[in-house]
């Protein structure tokens, strides 16, 4: 557990301004197609910071900070990765790129992505899709 949460100055100095603007607009984006638990936690050892998407018990993404950097995760389970790989055309180059560059573990693909703009959330929001329907309207 995290001891405290990192407020915004704490996390604009952690990350710089333009990554901590694309964390909040990313954010945004999620909370308003979905009404989720929010978890902060300590990162490991890659990360300073893990943000965590979930309810009852299912982690539905997970946004990662640390020095310079921001990390967005999501894991497709077997049949996500079947729903996935059904229409993987219509998403960008670079998210095909990733999802065939991320190894496949028994519980999934863990596909991390580190945003430097806003020019993939419409991909990560149909990722989040695959996994649960939005339930906000």
């Amino acid at each position: 557990m995290l001891d405290a949460i990192p407020n915004a100055e704490q996390m604009t100095a952690l990350i710089g301004k333009p990554f901590y603007d694309v964390w909040n607009q990313l954010c945004a984006t999620i909370d308003e197609k979905y009404d989720m638990d929010r978890l902060w936690e300590k990162g490991g050892k890659a990360w300073t910071y893990e943000y965590k998407y979930r309810r009852g018990g299912k982690t539905l993404c997970a946004l990662y900070a640390r020095e310079g950097c921001i990390g967005f995760m999501v894991i497709l389970g077997k049949d996500e990765r079947v729903k996935f790989e059904e229409d993987r055309e219509s998403y960008s180059p670079k998210v095909q790129r990733i999802y065939d560059e991320t190894k496949t573990y028994h519980d999934g693909k863990w596909m991390m992505f580190e945003p430097t703009d806003t020019s993939l959330f419409d991909d990560f929001i149909r990722l989040l899709r695959i996994k649960r329907k939005p339930n906000r309207k």
